[in-house]
């Protein structure tokens, strides 16, 4: 019988690296692993498309 309490896998929005719990950064609703990551998402969504 499979166990009922498995642990969600997470990667970070940016780099799809796989996070372990002790070392995640949670802002808008998406899991980062670093601030640098968080920075650099934020920041591309920001640039305007051409």
């Amino acid at each position: 019988m499979a166990d009922s309490k498995e642990s969600k896998k997470v990667n970070c929005g940016k780099c799809n690296k796989p996070l372990k719990r002790i070392k995640r950064y949670y802002r808008n609703g998406k899991f980062y692993c670093n601030m640098k990551c968080f920075i650099a998402s934020k920041q591309k969504a920001a640039a305007p498309e051409a």
